[in-house]
């Protein structure tokens, strides 16, 4: 889901930190007008109104007279709540410590109220980065390059990157990704990241992480301070990642 976060914070991670934990593309957006109308489409349209609620009402308003179908959904503290009523134009509101289950559910129930308007470009789509998974085709981009995976690494990326952050050990993505019924060993795993990540190249191997002794996660990307996405982990000291090959590849893919 691709999610437009118009806010003025110069840390808008903060406005509503449960987003970290979904898979959806958030891109934070000046609240200026300029930079509203360059934005370009989504599918819900968060708006900071936790500090300058005249500003945050007029945004709102602005957004719901284009014409455009994009829900829009106030992020207010409960101190403002008050000051919200049906001018607004809004189709929800959250406050800024709402969880990361409620929060997914209710911007599911947003685009399905508004009669699914989630793009063909966006919806089905996991981004991570500059990578974006399309579950619909099975295939991975990379700054719009194509990825050429084998079923099982595209399985593998897919599902870590739609729990970016979380920290996965290897029984447990053998379990996930190869099913109970799978015979081989956890290495297994180790060597798809491993391909993965030479796949993904040394400038990008890092939205794979490892944790010492525990396994692996997806690294959601930094920003910088001109909106260029920087490591935020390392891939390195994975001394625990054994460089093997099995003898017998097919039954890894």
């Amino acid at each position: 889901m691709e999610l437009l976060l118009l806010t003025s914070d110069p840390n808008p991670e903060g406005v509503l930190p449960s987003l970290a934990l979904l898979a959806h593309h958030v891109r934070p957006v000046p609240t200026e007008v300029s930079s509203l109308l360059e934005a370009g489409s989504a599918d819900i349209a968060l708006v900071d109104a936790r500090t300058d609620l005249a500003a945050a009402r007029g945004l709102c308003r602005l957004l719901g007279s284009t014409g455009s179908a994009i829900p829009v959904v106030a992020v207010l503290t409960e101190g403002g709540l008050v000051a919200v009523n049906s001018d607004w134009g809004l189709d929800d509101i959250l406050l800024p410590g709402t969880g990361p289950a409620e929060l997914d559910a209710r911007l599911r129930l947003l685009v399905g109220r508004s009669g699914g308007v989630a793009s063909p470009e966006t919806s089905g789509k996991i981004t991570l980065g500059e990578l974006v998974i399309d579950e619909g085709t099975y295939t991975a981009r990379l700054r719009g390059r194509p990825l050429d995976l084998t079923y099982k690494e595209f399985e593998l990326l897919k599902y870590l990157a739609q729990h970016a952050g979380r920290v996965f050990t290897r029984a447990q993505l053998l379990q996930e990704v190869w099913g109970y019924d799978f015979f081989g060993g956890t290495r297994t795993v180790d060597v798809h990241v491993r391909r993965l990540r030479a796949k993904l190249g040394t400038e990008y191997e890092s939205l794979i992480g490892t944790v010492r002794n525990v396994g692996y996660k997806a690294v959601r990307p930094a920003r910088n301070a001109k909106g260029g996405p920087v490591a935020s982990d390392a891939a390195g000291g994975d001394s625990d990642d054994a460089d093997f090959e099995f003898e017998q590849e097919s039954t890894l893919s």
